[in-house]
């Protein structure tokens, strides 16, 4: 028994020293390292930040013709634009808009635009209507305040002629749904100054997909108003169009914009169509705002 006890202390000791000797003699052995790759979702070009309010690219652009979205040029940059809009109604009469717009960048996260338009008369006879002035104001830089509320006002002042001066106040909103996914919407409140005091109260909405970066974009836009004249506030007349629209940009500082809205209440008119041109000019030094923020210093 003594000898059985002995042998059994003699081999716990031994394989003791063992292990110990073998800890301080041993070397770490480093494993290689291992690389873990999971999907990506790449960022379009035109979601990406630009210019000094932060914003991204696609909102330098009228994405929706019949909705503006926080503001479009960084101080002291042009852009041009010229519309038509074609109103096509149930009784077989038709009448067009032509405008030409300029805008115009300005400090503190502001815009102004001056617009020059002309519209058909019962003859089809195209003729000068008014001449309008509008200023815009970002409220914050973009991303800053949930949905980038933008202040709009606007003046036109008519011909004598064709009708009575007309103020209009918006509210601007405008965000990313998802990658590839816009939206913007606008609250609007329109009056005329004079003669029946004419007044519409409206909202216009729109959401795009980005089929080609920078090139191909479509989706929907609609429009809801409400128009009433003084004397007859209670039996408003109400429209409510909607339909498809695609901006397709013909290069980096060009694009044009194709809207075609179907009516659907009674008093709404059967097709409303729009197609816009657009062109910026650049800044007093020449340079666009295009290039994303990240690669503004390579």
């Amino acid at each position: 028994m003594k000898h059985t006890f002995a042998l059994l202390c003699a081999v716990f000791t031994g394989s003791a020293a063992f292990v110990t000797a073998a800890e301080t003699n041993s070397t770490p052995t480093r494993l290689p390292d291992i690389t873990v790759f999971g999907p990506t979702v790449p960022v379009a070009t035109e979601e990406q930040k630009v210019g000094p309010y932060d914003q991204p690219e696609w909102t330098l652009l009228r994405r929706f013709p019949t909705t503006r979205v926080y503001v479009q040029k960084d101080p002291w940059e042009f852009g041009f634009e010229q519309w038509w809009r074609g109103r096509f109604f149930k009784d077989g009469t038709q009448a067009h808009k032509f405008q030409e717009e300029v805008e115009i960048g300005l400090p503190k996260r502001m815009q102004l635009d001056l617009y020059e338009t002309w519209t058909s008369d019962e003859k089809g006879r195209i003729r000068q209507s008014d001449t309008s002035v509008e200023l815009r104001w970002a409220l914050a830089d973009w991303g800053k305040i949930p949905l980038n509320p933008t202040l709009y006002g606007e003046w036109a002042f008519v011909d004598p002629a064709r009708g009575a001066d007309i103020w209009e106040i918006k509210l601007l909103l405008g965000e990313e749904l998802a990658p590839r996914w816009h939206w913007g919407l606008n609250l609007i409140y329109e009056q005329e100054a004079g003669q029946s005091r004419a007044r519409e109260i409206a909202w216009s909405q729109g959401v795009s997909y980005t089929f080609i970066d920078q090139k191909l974009s479509g989706g929907l836009e609609m429009r809801f108003a409400h128009e009433t004249t003084q004397g007859t506030r209670s039996q408003p007349e109400i429209t409510y169009m909607v339909g498809p629209s695609v901006q397709w940009r013909i290069f980096s500082h060009g694009h044009i914009d194709f809207v075609n809205m179907f009516g659907v209440t009674k008093d709404a008119p059967k097709v409303e169509s729009f197609i816009v041109f657009s062109l910026d000019l650049g800044g007093v030094k020449g340079n666009g705002h295009y290039a994303p923020a990240s690669l503004k210093s390579q």
